[in-house]
């Protein structure tokens, strides 16, 4: 007699469906690889973009297998639906310039009237039109002359001398306009110092990259207390805190190293940036000081001692979320479709109340986003027990199930934000500008850059042109009272510019008045 057990048939079938199924998840991952192969030895692979819409015309997997394995099991491909047109309309025709440029006015006369003059004829009309020209820039030598005076009726000796104009870097060669336009320059438009030596050689003006260097260097030591205030700043009054964080290298003798810059969004009144040597719990650390509140973040680890030790409230990112159902759109599109479809709901009703106050805003999320959430995570729960270990959709879901408590978050407070898009956005500062300059050139250029990038950010968050603030922090900094640096940043500065004595201050220097064209070159 046999002694091996003995299988039922109701055994053998659960068994052979488990084995279909996993069969059919390695088909599809298969299916994927070879797709993803094809575009790879065309060279299309395409931006990053993770739009979806619920009911697109996106080319499924299916349609594209078929130019890769012929006779493969489609499914019927979706009809295809107008994306709707934006409510926005775009000007037409020629755009007349900014009332506020400059204007040189030409006259122009027919050969006729030049020849028997204007007494001849009689105007009747004209036509006049405009057009863009661009004049070349230049640089202005400002010589300060201080003279020396004695008094003529007076047997005394004392000499009397203005004193010399105040500069953001003392007895330095540049003025705050010409230190505020290569800061714009290098870490604002991205042009690496290299490209501005080019130009001021261009220019006729020979200014080195390493002159340019260690005066951003100054600069950044100028602003650094500033900046403090305003980490400070953010650190106790924000309602909630947005953070993430981009690598970046570091020039080194044989090899260059890693680092990283984090950024901090306190809403509404910061854009901080932080460079560390590091992407560890030690760096968060030294960036959030004792802050307290609400952090929205990704599920990095460098974060997870923070709610460990219930030092912060961790707010999850529903876009982090998405962006993993977007990937397994190739590998499992009918499952990832319905998550998608389930985020975008909830992204859709925050449009819907995005401007209402947090009270009335946590009211329609109970009433509305709620039932969603709750339908997500059902869905989700369901889900996983079919999805095959390690495939792009079990990590989607995997994920989600993980943050499950954070994404939920948003349902508890009106002022926080359902995701982490704010900082990821602002890093792209420091992304784009990787492109260019490849790497910063020590730690103390980290830092550098850490600094005047957080008041340019700053700027764009309080739409403030960029160039014009730092001039004017610049002309005013040196002198301002150091218990009151907060004024001067950007979240207070259109306040603080318009005080009788700033602009009284601003009016009367000589660099902004030559800046500003007030003060004409003296002929040679």
């Amino acid at each position: 007699m046999s002694s091996e057990p003995t299988v039922s048939t109701a055994d053998l079938v659960a068994r052979a469906a488990r084995l279909e199924s996993e069969r059919d998840e390695y088909k599809k991952l298969y299916l994927a690889t070879l797709e993803l192969c094809r575009k790879l030895e065309q060279g299309l692979i395409g931006p990053k973009r993770e739009r979806f819409i619920a009911d697109d015309a996106q080319l499924k997997l299916a349609e594209l297998m078929k130019m890769v394995v012929p006779g493969a099991e489609t499914a019927p491909a979706a009809p295809p639906t107008k994306v709707p047109a934006h409510e926005r309309a775009k000007p037409t025709g020629r755009q007349r310039p900014a009332e506020e440029l400059p204007r040189v006015i030409v006259e122009i006369v027919p050969p006729e009237v030049q020849q028997q003059g204007l007494a001849a004829f009689d105007r009747i009309g004209e036509d006049v039109s405009e057009t863009l020209e661009r004049r070349v820039a230049s640089t202005v030598v400002v010589r300060s002359v201080r003279g020396k005076f004695v008094p003529k009726q007076s047997e005394a000796s004392k000499v009397f001398q203005a004193a010399p104009l105040e500069l953001p870097i003392p007895r330095g060669l540049a003025g705050p306009n010409l230190l505020a336009e290569t800061i714009v320059r290098r870490f604002q438009d991205h042009l690496p110092l290299n490209r501005q030596e080019q130009i001021f050689d261009r220019e006729g003006l020979g200014l080195s990259k390493q002159t340019i260097g260690h005066w951003h260097a100054q600069v950044a030591e100028l602003v650094a207390r500033l900046v403090d205030a305003m980490w400070k700043d953010a650190r106790a009054t924000a309602p909630y805190l947005c953070m993430d964080a981009t690598g970046v290298l570091v020039q080194a003798a044989e090899q260059c190293r890693r680092a990283h810059f984090f950024v901090v969004i306190a809403p509404e009144r910061h854009v901080l940036f932080g460079y560390t040597k590091k992407h560890n719990g030690k760096a968060v650390d030294s960036l959030l000081g004792e802050y307290r509140g609400p952090l929205v973040v990704d599920a990095h680890s460098v974060y997870e001692h923070l709610f460990e030790e219930n030092r912060a409230t961790e707010v999850g990112c529903w876009a982090h979320a998405r962006r993993y159902f977007f990937k397994a759109m190739l590998t499992d599109e009918p499952r990832a479709r319905q998550g998608l479809e389930l985020i975008q709901k909830l992204f859709a009703l925050e449009r819907e109340y995005a401007t209402a106050p947090p009270e009335l805003k946590l009211q329609r999320r109970l009433q509305l986003a709620r039932p969603v959430v709750e339908s997500f995570f059902a869905w989700r729960d369901e889900a996983a027990l079919r999805a095959l270990d390690e495939t792009p959709i079990a990590k989607a879901l995997r994920y989600a199930d993980n943050q499950r408590e954070a994404l939920q978050r948003f349902l508890e407070d009106g002022r926080l934000p359902i995701h982490n898009n704010s900082s990821e956005n602002a890093l792209r500062r420091e992304a784009v500008g990787r492109k260019n300059w490849l790497f910063v050139g020590s730690d103390e250029g980290g830092h550098v850059n850490a600094r005047l990038v957080t008041l340019l950010a700053s700027c764009a968050m309080h739409r403030l042109d960029p160039l014009g603030y730092l001039r004017d922090l610049l002309i005013v900094l040196p002198g301002w009272n150091q218990t009151k640096l907060l004024d001067l940043a950007p979240v207070n500065w259109r306040a603080t510019a318009e005080r009788a004595e700033v602009k009284a201050a601003l009016a009367s220097n000589v660099h902004r008045r030559v800046a500003l064209g007030e003060l004409q070159p003296s002929p040679l």
